[in-house]
């Protein structure tokens, strides 16, 4: 019977941890390294200032003990508190200096994180979850600042005290300090056990964390259906449960840590018996020239050096953790955008040419194709229609358009140039989009009209809000916000701002997303003159649901699971008789039914 391995420790440090932490250097501290220096020079005066007084305050007790004057005392003193003005002064100027390389660094960082997932491909955010985001530029950022500002130099004081006054300790009394570390393998093992768990479970707890943030995005944002539905109880219920195992991981954690500073006392209590009976010992036997000020100052000394090393203890345990956090906010970089600018690409097209689909291959997923081989040709200058049942590739026919996907086979061209050929700026800016969900920000309509054009006079936004039939409720509301995702608009008045700032772009290509879905005929009614002039002179793709809506199109393009099943104008639609006009009949009797 073979025995079964155990599994093999994973290293406390691995390569990754290195490749971040140069990372983390070269990126964004090296560039501060005069202060880092500065600082560097400040904490060792902070330890050479503890050095000095351990000497003086043996000068004073032998001053005390022996046939010193009071003039020898008061002169001790003078020093003592002379050398504590310097630490108390750096003790000020170390945090202060390190504080303002920290923010500085998080900000830059935070400003990459920020420009890198700008960069990045559709596909990302949509199999990301918001809360990781949310996570990885706030409050895992923010934990790593605080590292940086304020635990390392800590660390690093703690550090340098306890080899300066280690040094002087062993100086003055080599083989009573030897005596007095013989707990320090003890100490390091206790360490690497608790930073190796540590590690693991604080993992846990940054994937815990962000599905809770997620989890409270999600109850806030869908709130309307939580109070409809009567499922607060519910949504409590499962927020809580996300918070009970953050909790326990978080107890995990900190149960494991706790560890380190018992195991710390007790090793300091073991060594200062040795000092006191070891020093005691040599005060007795004449063998040694050790006087009871020496001792005095030596116990004095490993308190100096213990209460820094229990700090340092905790800050190798914490480490793990933050190992952990910089990995996470690493990982962002692991993302690289495949939709990117061709080598050589143009910038300058003919945006009034004719917009052709040849033989365009597309899936989603590999076990899930939609496209196989689909041909559409869009007539410059012309209205042409797309519509189809739920699934069957009509909105994604505008993001490829847009190139928010690459397809996988095929191309699409506008005047005969392939669109990943084109400067991808230059394309996405020849497009105005009206989509079905449409992203309002809580600011004012005036302000959500103006974000497609930040540049636009006063006259060009009232003109847009005009020809959107919005201009009334401007007035109404003036600087009011609109609530966090337009809470407090209907969806009329949302579709309506996406109309308005249409027309305030005025790009040369209108893709039309369900433009008119949320509004109802009396008011589709009013905006479709606007629409018509919307559209005038431009070539327009406009995907639709009720058929009703593009009936006056110049070409329709039925669609089926991804396929082109007819095509033509309305008319001749309803002539052939075919799954358009069986769609068709049957909204209309719908229409007429009500």
């Amino acid at each position: 019977m073979t025995k079964s391995r155990q599994p093999k420790r994973a290293p406390l440090y691995t390569e990754r941890d290195r490749i971040n932490l140069r990372w983390l250097w070269s990126c964004y501290l090296r560039q501060k390294l005069p202060w880092l220096i500065l600082v560097l020079l400040m904490i060792l005066a902070q330890g050479v200032v503890y050095q000095q007084f351990l000497a003086m305050t043996e000068n004073g007790l032998r001053v005390i003990f022996d046939s010193g004057t009071l003039a020898d005392l008061v002169q001790v003193c003078v020093v003592v508190f002379f050398l504590f003005a310097v630490r108390g002064l750096m003790s000020y100027l170390v945090p202060r200096i390190t504080i303002w390389v920290s923010n500085d660094a998080i900000f830059q960082m935070r400003r990459d994180l920020i420009d890198h997932m700008m960069s990045l491909d559709l596909a990302y955010f949509e199999r990301t979850k918001s809360g990781e985001i949310i996570q990885r530029l706030v409050q895992q950022t923010q934990s790593l600042g605080v590292f940086i500002g304020q635990s390392v130099a800590n660390a690093l004081r703690d550090a340098i005290t306890v080899i300066i006054v280690s040094g002087y300790l062993i100086y003055k009394n080599p083989l009573l300090f030897t005596t007095a570390v013989v707990v320090l393998p003890f100490i390091i093992w206790v360490m690497n056990f608790v930073s190796d768990r540590v590690k693991i479970t604080q993992g846990e707890a940054e994937t815990e964390l962000a599905e809770y943030i997620n989890g409270i995005e999600e109850t806030v944002n869908g709130m309307r259906t939580v109070k409809i539905a009567s499922q607060e109880r519910v949504e409590a219920a499962r927020l809580l449960k996300g918070t009970g195992h953050i909790r326990d991981l978080m107890n995990r954690v900190q149960t494991t840590q706790a560890l380190v500073m018992p195991s710390i006392d007790l090793s300091s209590a073991f060594v200062y018996v040795l000092v006191i009976g070891g020093g005691g010992y040599m005060v007795l036997s004449p063998d040694f020239d050790v006087d009871g000020a020496g001792i005095i100052m030596f116990l004095l000394g490993m308190v100096m050096v213990f209460d820094p090393a229990r700090l340092l203890a905790l800050f190798l345990a914490g480490l793990q953790s933050n190992m952990v956090v910089l990995d996470r906010i690493r990982r962002l970089y692991d993302e690289v955008p495949t939709i990117i600018d061709a080598p050589g690409a143009v910038e300058d097209f003919d945006t009034g040419s004719d917009i052709v689909f040849d033989d365009v291959v597309f899936s989603y997923s590999a076990d899930q194709p939609l496209f196989d081989g689909l041909s559409l040709n869009f007539k410059g200058g012309e209205v042409s229609a797309i519509v189809g049942s739920t699934g069957s590739g009509k909105t994604t026919i505008l993001s490829l358009l847009s190139r928010l996907y690459n397809v996988q086979g095929g191309q699409v061209t506008i005047g005969g140039m392939p669109i990943d050929q084109l400067h991808l700026r230059s394309l996405r800016e020849a497009y105005s989009v009206v989509a079905q969900d449409i992203v309002i920000f809580n600011n004012s309509i005036w302000e959500n009209i103006r974000y497609v054009k930040p540049e636009a006079s006063e006259a060009e936004i009232w003109a847009a809000a005009k020809n959107a039939e919005i201009a009334e409720l401007i007035r109404q509301r003036g600087n009011a916000t609109v609530g966090p995702k337009g809470a407090q608009l209907s969806g009329g008045q949302k579709q309506r701002i996406a109309i308005a700032r249409a027309f305030l772009r005025d790009a040369p290509i209108l893709l039309l997303d369900e433009a008119t879905s949320a509004l109802d005929q009396a008011t589709e009614a009013r905006i479709k003159s606007a629409l018509d002039r919307l559209t005038r002179g431009k070539t327009t793709i406009v995907v639709a649901h009720r058929l009703s809506s593009i009936a006056d199109a110049d070409r329709i393009f039925m669609l089926e699971s991804g396929t082109l099943v007819e095509s033509g104008k309305h008319a001749e639609l309803l002539e052939q008789n075919g799954l358009y006009a069986q769609i068709y009949k049957a909204q209309k009797q719908g229409y007429d039914a009500r």
